[in-house]
């Protein structure tokens, strides 16, 4: 059985809007409990550099993920049972993505608050791109008139794939931490190849 997508992107925006309301919550109750201990408007931000950092990060990765998601619905003209259960795991991890959020801007970086922060993002690629994966060519979802690009699945892949690395670096590798999401920051240099290569050939 097929239904109409409209309602489930609704409900995904609404609970996308949800999580990045919950990013800035704890940024919000610094601003008493920095007055009550004595302190100016100033030492908010400068003693408070990282909750800063990370709300930003979050923010950013929430975004490009709804971002990616909405494009990818473009596609859909119709939704399964499936299909609404992978969405809800999306939301599930955008949903969780405030909680590792405040560990990594409470405690100290470490193996650990990176590898349950970047696995959160990993757990978010591989919703995204089972989705992406299970429109492609299913005549039931996939709109005619506008189907998923290979080169959509591709790019949903491969940053799948690097957030399996980046994953392993921070997790694994000490010393490493946070600096292993910046291989995120290569799937579009490689897409870029692997589409001017695809032209060529």
């Amino acid at each position: 059985m097929t239904r109409d997508p409209d309602r489930m992107v609704l409900f995904s925006d609404a609970v996308v809007a949800i999580a990045i309301t919950l990013l800035v919550l704890p940024l919000v109750d610094l601003v008493p409990e920095v007055k009550a201990e004595g302190g100016d408007a100033v030492s908010v931000i400068s003693d408070h550099r990282q909750e800063l950092f990370t709300f930003f990060l979050s923010f950013v990765v929430i975004a490009n993920f709804w971002l990616g998601h909405h494009r990818v619905f473009e596609h859909v003209r119709a939704y399964t049972a499936t299909m609404m259960r992978l969405n809800l795991l999306w939301l599930l991890t955008i949903v969780v993505l405030p909680f590792p959020t405040e560990i990594i801007g409470a405690f100290p970086s470490d193996r650990f608050t990176a590898g349950v922060y970047t696995g959160t993002i990993l757990a978010l690629s591989i919703c995204q791109s089972a989705i992406t994966w299970l429109i492609r060519g299913h005549k039931e979802l996939e709109r005619p008139d506008n189907p998923v690009r290979q080169g959509e699945l591709v790019g949903s892949l491969l940053l799948t794939g690097l957030t399996v690395v980046a994953f392993v670096l921070a997790a694994f590798v000490p010393g490493v931490n946070f600096y292993a999401l910046l291989l995120l920051l290569l799937s579009p240099i490689v897409m870029r190849v692997w589409k001017r290569t695809s032209a060529e050939a």
